[in-house]
């Protein structure tokens, strides 16, 4: 088995060949800090809007290197930290509107892989999300009443005979699924948009890691950038830059995947419509049937390390791949005997009230976007999109979200935000135990958590 090595996704197709540096100071129009998916949307939405613009991308290592590479490959529609946050401040129809921009956003991508000629695996089979015990099954029905609430989400609750036909998850009470979601391998897609993107004469320098942002200008080792607008693309590696210890707390997620599986096992799981699967668990899960018939499964494992580190080649410990394997083989019996051939690790980003967040400062030209806590595919792709108007100075419907220029608070000081962030963790973990050994329908704890954290289950 494979431990690290950035990801399963890139060690599939092989990373990309390195590029030179920053070869000294420069200026450009726009400079963008981290090539993962918002920086590489951001770039490839400016270039076409406006060709004349001479944009710099600096990375620390490749493009897609960190979560663009790593992810579980959800392209899904999901507001990062719910629609009713923005009730109180934009009103329902504004919240309404997010909802039904990030529905769009899905199609997006799938079309600009298609005229791009991005052979990402994509496929557009849904969301499916599992319950198998009495108290998931709860909110589970909760969360199907909440959702159908809304305009634009298209939620549909699924018997537990109806559910088992589609995906056969051991145990299965229910399930409920969406069409706004796609699978996609993460490797392809960010190394097709790095071509699309060097193919429109942006530029992209590796091995330029940003030490420091501050208006009009971005620091590395190799030499500064000077632009009118900096473009702040680092979401869970945000951390490192000077000032911003306690912005985005770096959270780490992992995954496993299995060598692919015998047809004989296929039948018995079903999943024939490639729908990307997740659960009701506190500390929930998240799975796709990859295009060559493995699974591969994520999770929490270790969730944040003391200080915001952040790991470099995805190196997992033993423990979160045993728990990992654990799940795999508890909702699909028969992957027993499947060999899990690689694990790896990467971080995200997650800000203080969990909801993810785009805009401009004009005074200064510095722009950020990120803090998607893991619902990044499909938002990078509508932060990068944001981010041209914003940049050109183009009201439009996107500026006018509800996400654009919120601002919150930072994290705390450590040893406070380590023990926060470890003390949910545990009461997710503890709920999640209790219910399934029946020891508890409720959990105390867990709600305490979901109220801490803004998590809707």
């Amino acid at each position: 088995m494979i431990n690290g090595d950035v990801s399963f996704w890139w060690n599939q197709i092989g990373r990309p060949a390195p590029r030179p540096p920053l070869p000294g100071s420069t200026r450009a129009d726009v400079c963008i800090v981290g090539a993962g998916y918002t920086g590489l949307w951001a770039a490839y939405y400016l270039k076409k809007a406006a060709p004349q613009l001479r944009i710099v991308i600096l990375e620390q290592r490749f493009a897609g290197y960190g979560a663009s590479g790593r992810n579980g490959g959800w392209l899904t529609n999901s507001v990062t930290g719910g629609r009713e946050q923005y009730l109180r401040s934009h009103g329902r129809d504004a919240a309404a509107g997010f909802q039904a921009a990030m529905n769009d956003t899905v199609d997006e991508v799938i079309r600009v892989a298609a005229v791009e000629g991005i052979d990402a695996d994509i496929v557009k089979g849904g969301e499916f999300t599992v319950a198998y015990d009495r108290p998931q099954q709860r909110r589970l029905e909760a969360a199907v009443r909440a959702e159908q609430a809304w305009p634009h989400t298209d939620v549909e609750l699924l018997s537990a005979e109806a559910a088992t036909a589609r995906i056969n998850v051991a145990g299965s009470t229910g399930a409920m699924w969406h069409p706004h979601c796609a699978r996609i391998q993460p490797a392809k897609l960010v190394g097709g948009l790095t071509r699309a993107v060097l193919a429109l004469g942006v530029e992209i320098y590796d091995d330029s890691r940003v030490s420091e942002i501050t208006p009009q200008t971005a620091r590395t080792r190799h030499g500064t950038v000077q632009a009118e607008f900096i473009v702040r693309a680092t979401e869970g590696f945000t951390a490192g830059l000077a000032g911003l210890h306690r912005a985005w707390l770096p959270m780490n997620s992992s995954l496993i995947v299995t060598a692919p599986l015998p047809a004989a096992v296929w039948a018995g799981i079903g999943w024939g419509d490639r729908a990307t699967l997740g659960d009701m668990a506190h500390a929930y899960m998240y799975a796709q049937r990859t295009a060559d018939d493995r699974i591969a499964i994520g999770g929490r494992g270790v969730p944040y390390r003391f200080g915001s580190q952040t790991d470099s080649d995805g190196q997992t410990p033993a423990s979160t791949i045993e728990a990992l394997t654990g799940i795999l083989h508890r909702f699909f019996p028969g992957t027993a005997d499947a060999a899990i051939e690689h694990a790896w690790s990467g971080v995200l980003g997650v800000p203080r009230d969990w909801a993810a967040t785009v805009g401009l400062d004009r005074q200064t030209g510095l722009a950020w976007a990120g803090g998607y806590v893991g619902t990044g595919v499909a938002t990078t792709n509508l932060a990068g999109r944001t981010l041209t108007d914003l940049i050109l100075g183009r009201e439009s419907a996107l500026t006018a979200l509800p996400w654009v220029n919120h601002r919150v608070r930072n994290w705390e000081p450590e040893p406070l935000r380590w023990l926060a962030v470890t003390a949910l963790y545990q009461a997710y973990t503890h709920a999640d135990r209790a219910e399934l050994t029946r020891r508890r329908s409720t959990s105390p704890l867990a709600t305490l958590a979901d109220r801490v954290s803004g998590r809707g289950h």
